[in-house]
């Protein structure tokens, strides 16, 4: 997803204090920048940032992040953030523990620490659908599979309103050894209380159902 350049996208990302700053190719540690030993939850893109805002509300003993490679996208959500941090603490709430991150995902394994996430969030990613060889840029391709292994992320959570891409999922994951537990084809029809409805959940369930499932790697089972 591509977003319209915001003039004031540039100051944002500069003096926003949700977001991590860093040099490009340098190491990141999350579990410094946090510093607690609070479980650390990631999600994949971050959209209008209403999704990882509202578990950092509800969830405030533990870490969130959002990481995304379109600046503008993450100033917008990181400004989000701010807000509803600010909103929280005026009604006395606990302070949300949140922040933003300028990486494409296909960094994640050369930039972050193994055994920082102990939970990562896909939501509605991109399902490339038109061209065959674009399979590998899906998130649960076995290619990105191994990425979350070697971050030794020990669950996904993923939604999407694709079903071809959820079907292709469930093969990817399979064949990689991924168990999978809490399947649905539908997570409208008995909407769970936990569930955070993003801000594309919202405006296109009303076309078809919402898949949902969840996953951990083979290292953390046995097979």
């Amino acid at each position: 997803m591509r977003a319209r350049k915001k003039k004031w996208a540039p100051s944002e990302l500069a003096e926003n204090p949700m977001i991590i700053r860093n040099e490009a190719g340098q190491p990141i540690n999350l579990r410094s920048y946090f510093n607690n030993s609070a479980p650390i939850h990631m999600e994949i893109g971050c959209g209008k940032g209403r999704f990882i805002t509202e578990s950092a509300r509800r969830n405030p003993h533990i870490n969130h992040i959002a990481i995304e490679r379109e600046p503008a996208i993450l100033a917008a959500a990181a400004r989000a953030g701010v807000k509803a941090a600010l909103d929280a603490e005026a009604n006395a709430g606990e302070a949300v523990s949140l922040a933003f991150l300028l990486l494409d995902v296909n960094e994640l394994a050369e930039r972050l620490t193994p055994g920082e996430i102990s939970r990562l969030y896909i939501n509605f990613c991109d399902p490339w659908p038109r061209k065959k060889k674009w399979a590998k840029r899906r998130l649960t391709h076995e290619g990105f599979l191994r990425i979350y292994e070697r971050l030794a992320i020990p669950e996904i959570h993923f939604k999407t309103d694709n079903r071809l891409l959820f079907e292709f999922s469930i093969e990817s994951l399979s064949q990689a050894g991924w168990r999978m537990r809490n399947v649905s084809l539908d997570l409208h029809a008995h909407m769970p209380e936990d569930n955070i409805v993003t801000e594309y959940e919202e405006k296109f369930s009303v076309f078809g159902p919402i898949y949902r499932l969840e996953a951990s790697p083979p290292s953390m089972h046995t097979i």
